[in-house]
């Protein structure tokens, strides 16, 4: 009867490392960049992996995905962008930064939890036009702010 558990057990374990193995294969967030370009601009998300559902809104105010409490940053209004299934968990850089620009102003992460990544771009200006979109070779995504 022992044995019977230890091997239910073991097949158990095994089965709940499958879903870990493939946790690997999510996106991985290795770099942000910014640049100012004529008329508009760009945030750029370095990834390794590949491409995964992503979205782009404005939302009202910027807050933290576990605890729900604002998060402070610089921006008239936020377009938040939220890769999932995707981490920044080897990401070494800021996860708050002012990037100097005149309308992307700011960075600021709002979520990095069981693959869910998400990113507020903090904009000096109400109202303005966005696109986000991949480019490949190397994978990154990309947000393009008007000026």
């Amino acid at each position: 009867m022992k044995r019977i558990a230890a091997v239910l057990v073991a097949l158990g374990m095994a089965a709940g490392v499958v879903p870990v193995a493939e946790a690997a294969g999510y996106a991985q967030l290795t770099g942000v960049r910014t640049g100012h370009h004529a008329g508009f601009d760009r945030v750029v998300f370095d990834l390794s992996g590949e491409p995964v559902p992503d979205s782009v809104q404005v939302v009202p105010a910027v807050e933290n995905c576990g605890s729900g409490k604002p998060i402070s940053a610089p921006g008239v209004e936020f377009v938040e962008v939220r890769l999932q299934p995707a981490d920044g968990h080897s990401y070494a850089g800021s996860r708050r930064f002012a990037t100097g620009l005149p309308t992307a102003v700011s960075v600021v992460f709002t979520c990095d939890f069981e693959a869910d990544l998400s990113i507020a771009i903090g904009v000096g200006r109400a109202g303005a036009n966005y696109r986000g979109y991949y480019l490949a070779d190397p994978l990154r995504y990309v947000v393009d702010i008007d000026h």
